[in-house]
């Protein structure tokens, strides 16, 4: 049996044990399915294929579907989030499952291969390390394509028979309407819709579990959402190269923000000689593909994060990759990122490094920033200038209309930094001398 009808058939066994139970519901168009009727109609035809391949896409019950569908005609998926075909030879590697693309936030996207056992460890450890349920409710306002969303919402459907409805979307009204008529929902999200919520009273009282994840959680939000209502935002740190790692499970706000939780079962972390995390575990991906790399192969994937680890808790200190060179200073735009998000007049920044033509000191600091009002430039860079030291002051303060994170929540610094070297003009940037 190839590794996709391995994937069916668990689908089946538990789509069995559900059978008329609430299984899937699209909210705008308002159809719902039990187990017994989305088991039945997964068995039409698949999606046109693609060497072997089929791509699942969109953001309603259809991408479940042709999932399903392309597992029964025993054909490898790769979920796309727009309707464009890679580019993607025909030999996939041996056991390969499934194809997820990765966000492209540090070069150009390129796919991560799975096998089925892969997958299967991945949902089991968010299931057990975030203590879930099956008779609760999963709502997805992300997307399903991309790895978050997959693995926190398909997967756990398809084999732990845990409810997905879809809203359709992260606006403030599709998410009222689709917690109107259930209890005890679990709602994963990103820090940006939190906070758009937040700021539309619409968070709903009848979540259970709400979790962020796909960009780091700032702090401040996290503990003004515990203070309006009551709700606890649990962080959530993972990699498109092998799904979930750690899970803040704790029921208050944290303190620091570089704790990203602490490790799920079954994952194991170490720090490598640079200080990455290295991630080994049952969930790790085969191999990059269609070009492999020694960063991730053996079942062994090394991130880019730096990190610290006490214990079984996981802090991370910005990517390697990230840094910036201050006249040989290695500095953290995270660190800068988190000072400038504690003023209440930052709506979101975006910290990054561009060569010192002037005075030929490596990498110049850039501070983009999205202001609540524009006149609080002159106090926000007070507020930096007095909790950091000299050399971690931006030199450029780059006031932008919005800093609007891409579809899986994501602001890449090297876009920005692109933008800024385009774009700046007199009336939108300010310079420390």
């Amino acid at each position: 049996m190839s590794s996709t009808r391995q994937l069916y058939e668990l689908w089946r066994q538990a789509a069995s044990c559900r059978s008329s139970d609430l299984a899937l519901w699209d909210v705008p168009s308002g159809r719902r399915w039990t187990f017994t009727q989305l088991a039945r109609d997964s068995e039409n035809p698949p999606p046109s294929e693609d060497h072997g391949i089929c791509h699942p896409m969109g953001t309603g019950a259809e991408f479940v579907l042709d999932l399903l569908r392309g597992w029964r005609a025993g054909l490898v998926t790769c979920p796309l989030e727009h309707p464009s075909s890679p580019s993607l030879p025909a030999a996939l590697p041996k056991d390969c499952a499934h194809l997820k693309l990765t966000s492209a936030t540090t070069g150009a996207a390129r796919a991560v291969a799975f096998s089925a056992d892969q997958l299967l460890a991945d949902a089991a450890h968010i299931m057990e390390g975030m203590r879930l349920r099956s008779e609760w409710a999963n709502v997805a306002t992300i997307s399903l394509a991309h790895s978050y969303g997959f693995s926190s919402l398909v997967l756990l459907l398809l084999f732990h028979g845990m409810p997905l409805i879809l809203a359709g979307g992260g606006l403030p009204e599709q998410l009222r309407t689709a917690c109107a008529s259930m209890n005890n929902l679990v709602l994963p999200s990103v820090p940006a819709l939190w906070r758009t919520w937040l700021e539309a009273g619409v968070i709903p009282e009848n979540v259970r579990v709400a979790i962020s994840a796909g960009a780091p959680l700032p702090v401040a939000l996290e503990q003004l959402i515990f203070e309006r209502h009551g709700l606890k935002i649990h962080n959530f740190y993972g990699s498109t190269e092998c799904g979930g790692i750690a899970y803040d499970a704790s029921e208050t706000p944290r303190e620091d923000a570089n704790l990203v939780g602490t490790i799920l079962p079954s994952v194991q972390v170490s720090l490598n000689q640079q200080g990455c995390v290295q991630v080994r575990g049952p969930n790790v991906g085969l191999t990059y593909y269609p070009d492999p790399e020694p960063t991730l192969c053996h079942g062994i994937f090394q991130t880019r994060d730096l990190g610290r680890l006490e214990g079984n808790a996981l802090f991370l200190l910005g990517r390697a990759s990230d840094q910036i060179n201050v006249a040989g200073r290695k500095v953290s735009p995270e660190a800068i990122e988190q000072v400038l998000r504690n003023h209440p007049a930052v709506r979101e920044c975006v910290v990054f490094g561009v060569a010192d033509q002037l005075e030929h000191r490596g990498e110049a600091i850039v501070a983009a920033l999205a202001l609540r009002t524009s006149d609080a430039l002159s106090e926000v860079r007070q507020h930096a200038q007095s909790r950091l030291p000299s050399w971690q002051w931006p030199k450029h303060w780059w006031l932008v209309d919005d800093l609007t994170p891409n579809d899986r929540g994501k602001i890449s610094r090297s876009q920005w930094a692109e933008r800024f070297l385009k774009s700046t003009g007199p009336a939108t940037l300010r310079q420390d001398r």
